[in-house]
């Protein structure tokens, strides 16, 4: 059964049916605009960039903190060397040096 209580006058009845065309023209519009081919490209790119930099900023702050934890143990807080840590490790640096040295002059000799 139709509800046939609609107390509104043919004028705005019109009204009525030219807001909702222009609200749904809009809303068409916009849906356009969001499947759009270089919209949706867009969207994908920004956020493999936003993933990027989120990854970026991570490893970043891991790298930092590393540095930190390491300068820590060869510096002390105001900034002088740490002698009793850096020469053990100068020394195995120096003798793995010289060990590769002289593997690779027995190749070659």
């Amino acid at each position: 059964m139709a509800d046939t209580s609609d107390t509104r006058t043919p004028a705005q009845i019109e009204a009525d049916i030219k807001s909702r065309r222009e609200v749904l023209a809009e809303t068409l519009d916009e849906i356009g605009v969001r499947v759009h081919p270089k919209t949706v490209v867009g969207d994908a790119k920004a956020k493999v960039v936003s993933n990027i930099d989120h990854t970026l900023g991570r490893a970043y702050v891991g790298v930092n903190r590393a540095v930190s934890d390491v300068r820590a143990r060869f510096v002390d807080e105001e900034g002088a060397p740490r002698l009793e840590r850096i020469v053990p490790v100068a020394l195995v640096a120096v003798a793995l040096v010289g060990l590769l040295a002289v593997g690779a002059k027995r190749r070659k000799g």
